[in-house]
């Protein structure tokens, strides 16, 4: 448990996937322009994330390692996460179709989320267990959600706000994703 809370809260604010590691920039930048987009996407990234993770360490500690096979590590990770993906892409067609079309080409991009792999991968390098695994990952997909999250209410505010034409649209968001990085910084001594 006392090795838990660290881990939770590096990888949430600390260590924040996209603000920190520059990992799912492309969902960050292109699904973050409504709320209601930025909320479904993070939900979705949370469900394959953790998920993901938990499958691809059972698969890493239970089949890869005693096998003596780990060098197929990324290949049999990316098929978790792309059959992930594809369930969670059937789901919100079949019980949302609004978020379905509002996530458009990028709720198939998770497959592509480098965060995602990314998370699967940092968990197995840092030699965590599977509880370890299960907060780290879900501490990294709450941080994606909420960063995620509070750009698109930033963005959607931005909108409406009397801007010089040159900074509208990306030149902004990318300089307000900045400064969030640089708050996110400050949680460093914290930890």
């Amino acid at each position: 448990m006392e090795t838990l809370i660290p881990i939770a809260l590096t990888a949430l604010l600390v260590q924040n996937i996209i603000l920190s590691q520059f990992l799912g920039i492309c969902p960050f930048i292109g699904v973050s322009k409504k709320t209601e987009s930025a909320l479904g996407m993070g939900m979705a990234v949370t469900f394959v994330l953790v998920v993901a993770s938990i499958v691809s360490w059972c698969l890493y500690e239970f089949i890869l390692l005693p096998y003596e096979i780990t060098y197929l590590r990324t290949i049999a990770f990316i098929l978790v996460i792309s059959s992930l993906v594809q369930f969670v892409e059937m789901v919100v067609k079949k019980f949302s179709p609004k978020l379905y079309k509002l996530l458009g080409v990028y709720l198939p991009l998770i497959t592509t989320n480098c965060a995602v792999l990314g998370v699967a991968v940092m968990a197995i390098d840092r030699s965590y267990n599977l509880i370890e695994t299960i907060v780290f990952s879900f501490s990294i997909a709450v941080g994606f959600t909420l960063v995620i999250y509070l750009f698109a209410v930033i963005r959607e505010r931005l909108d409406k706000a009397p801007l010089p034409e040159s900074f509208k649209g990306v030149p902004i968001a990318l300089m307000t994703a900045a400064i969030m990085s640089i708050i996110f910084m400050g949680f460093g001594g914290i930890v």
